[in-house]
């Protein structure tokens, strides 16, 4: 933590995996990363569908001052109306706390950054250059709520924007376009990247089953995303803009 600023904890809120195989070491470790780092003077964890919940979460920081940074990669439904609404009963419990909340992770430029270093990295251990490699992000996706397909595109363009692949593409779990339906037409290596922010059944199994079902073995599947390295720093610049921005010494 920056010398001279006050102190304040961080919880990272995921959507988290209730079923009894569900595997969310990914945020704990993202955790624990971060707090070696010192970017805050306490960091837990918490979900909206697992254990730790986030109001729980809250609950066990110590720090008056709290900023809450969500772990989607989209804002929709969660992140506009689940958290909020957790993070309020946890202000009831405790009235002299201020809490926080960041965008998502998913809006955050700096991503595209963290996945075209990890995209380019992945090309070469194919001995593929990345001008060479085609891009296929995969997300959720929702046909009641069009975050994950706006959020997606987004940062889609973002990534043509860098011009560092020879093309990038959008898939969806939930909605058009599918996997299969993207990479039609696209010939060469594909990476397809995961935007998901854990390891649980989105972002390891379904993506991994949708990969295996296109029977190539010229593409290549990486994430989820909340696994990258690069994230770390992500959070923490994000963390950092807030603080200057409220104005902490």
């Amino acid at each position: 933590m920056t010398a001279g600023r006050r102190p304040f904890g961080l919880l990272l809120a995921a959507h988290g995996e209730r079923r009894t195989d569900a595997d969310n070491a990914a945020v704990a470790r993202l955790a624990r990363s971060l707090a070696d780092k010192g970017v805050a003077a306490e960091i837990g964890f918490g979900f909206i569908k697992g254990s730790p919940t986030v109001d729980d979460a809250i609950g066990t920081l110590l720090s008056s001052d709290i900023v809450v940074y969500p772990l989607f990669l989209s804002d929709g439904y969660f992140t506009r109306v689940a958290l909020p609404r957790l993070v309020e009963q946890a202000k009831q419990r405790d009235a002299t706390r201020t809490i926080s909340i960041l965008q998502p992770l998913g809006l955050e430029p700096a991503l595209a950054d963290v996945i075209a270093d990890e995209a380019a990295a992945a090309a070469h251990s194919r001995a593929n250059l990345p001008a060479e490699t085609s891009i296929v992000l995969l997300a959720h996706g929702s046909k009641k709520d069009q975050a994950s397909h706006m959020a997606t595109e987004r940062l889609a363009d973002r990534l043509r924007q860098r011009q560092c692949f020879y093309d990038t593409r959008i898939a969806l779990l939930d909605e058009a376009p599918s996997l299969a339906d993207a990479i039609e037409g696209m010939s060469g290596p594909i990476i397809v990247v995961g935007l998901f922010a854990g390891e649980g059944m989105h972002g390891v199994d379904d993506a991994r089953r949708l990969v295996a079902e296109l029977r190539r073995d010229d593409i290549m599947l990486m994430g989820p995303v909340g696994t990258f390295a690069g994230i770390e720093a992500v959070i923490a610049s994000a963390v950092t803009r807030h603080l200057l921005a409220e104005g902490s010494p």
